[in-house]
């Protein structure tokens, strides 16, 4: 089963991601990490680390509370 607060937290990265009209890859690679670990993060099949939410909401020039609001 999701854990609910991985599926929030996904979908608000990939709104975050698509506002800003970036694709996966290049997300990947503004946050140091793979296409693959952006996709996993997105659908709530890997819990990332602070650091690595960190670094994805500095890639995507936001704050960190609009990834993690309603988690």
């Amino acid at each position: 089963m999701i854990n609910e607060r991985l599926k929030i937290l996904g979908l608000n990265i990939k709104f975050a991601r698509m506002k800003k009209g970036i694709s996966q890859e290049e997300l990947a690679e503004l946050a140091d990490t793979s296409r693959t670990t952006i996709s996993f993060i997105e659908t709530a099949r890997q819990n990332p680390t602070v650091l690595k939410v960190i670094d994805i909401a500095k890639a995507l020039d936001v704050d960190i509370n609009e990834l993690i609001k309603s988690v």
